[in-house]
């Protein structure tokens, strides 16, 4: 099983930015989907973005066009490029992987997904 560490968190004002990584060990010789989810407190787990095995990334609606996924398969890490943040953007991001043999569709459901990580906090104050 793949280990996941996230990184990068911290606090920002609204309209800032923050890179989250999410470094990979452990079986990553096997073939993985990796994804961002988050959750903010009192609230359920939401997809932000994730890559399906074809490489085709799906985003969550309320973060198109401010925040981008991106992976360094060299260095076995995934990153979340956040800009433009918003005071609802508060919330524990984790990363997470899904072993896949065929396919895998990048879902933003976290139900499908294998593997998560601690999180990491971010805090966005207005």
């Amino acid at each position: 099983e793949v280990q996941l560490v996230e990184s990068g968190g911290g606090s920002v004002q609204a309209g800032g930015s923050l890179r989250l990584s999410c470094a990979a060990s452990g079986n990553t010789y096997k073939k993985y989907c990796m994804g961002w989810f988050r959750q903010a407190p009192g609230k359920e787990r939401e997809g932000v973005a994730a890559f399906d095995s074809d490489g085709r990334i799906k985003y969550a609606d309320s973060v198109k066009g401010r925040f981008t996924i991106s992976q360094d398969k060299a260095k076995n890490t995934l990153y979340l490029q956040m800009s433009s943040l918003k005071p609802e953007d508060t919330a524990m991001y984790y990363c997470t992987a899904d072993e896949f043999y065929d396919y895998c569709s990048g879902s933003l459901s976290p139900h499908v997904w294998d593997t998560w990580g601690r999180g990491t906090l971010v805090t966005v104050s207005s």
